[in-house]
């Protein structure tokens, strides 16, 4: 009886030195499970920051939310109105976009940003000569040539381009193409002047 009192005694104790063994190993993996977690929390957390400092001053542009600036534009191909308010055009960027289901108020939120860059963001090719629509089809490109003529006008004034001009409070812009009579531009320009700019 005494030799199977003890050699209950053994097997309890290797029961139980087998189950400490085991909770330190649990608990050294836990430790070491913790620290790795800590360790790419640590790196994420870095190149998060890294990434937002990044993206928030790009291409020469201020820092995103250091200017607000509101502007108001009408493109019309051929008479027709083209339209910004649909999704696929609306907050492309944080820097200069459309917003609220608005597609004649752009919003610019840091200094230094031009048009150019807008239309980059929404996939309209925009150039002195053509303005091209995001699908890139033939014939959704519209160019100057002998019989028609994209024209551009700043606050009722013409320019050759609007691709670098960097838009300011209550500026309206006027995108035009087809074979318009001066009268027919004015017309175009009213209407630009009614629109109202959403702040």
């Amino acid at each position: 009886m005494g030799k199977n009192n003890k050699e209950k005694k053994e097997a309890n104790e290797k029961r139980e030195s087998f189950a400490d063994r085991q909770t330190k190993q649990k608990r050294k993996n836990t430790l070491i499970g913790i620290g790795v977690l800590i360790v790419v929390a640590a790196i994420v957390g870095y190149a998060s920051l890294h990434f937002i400092e990044k993206s928030t001053t790009t291409q020469g542009f201020g820092k995103l939310g250091d200017d607000h600036q509101h502007a108001s534009i009408l493109v019309r191909i051929h008479g027709d109105k083209f339209d910004f308010s649909r999704p696929d055009f609306q907050v492309k960027n944080a820097f200069i976009h459309f917003e609220g289901q608005d597609g004649d108020t752009i919003h610019r939120h840091a200094t230094g940003v031009p048009l150019g860059f807008l239309f980059e963001t929404i996939k309209v090719g925009l150039s002195d000569e053509c303005f091209v629509f995001p699908d890139r089809k033939p014939e959704h490109t519209f160019c100057t040539d002998e019989d028609y003529s994209l024209k551009f006008y700043i606050n009722h004034k013409k320019v050759d381009s609007i691709t670098d001009y960097v838009i300011q409070e209550d500026d309206r812009i006027l995108i035009s193409y087809g074979n318009q009579s001066q009268e027919e531009i004015d017309d175009q320009l009213r209407e630009l002047d009614a629109q109202v700019i959403r702040r």
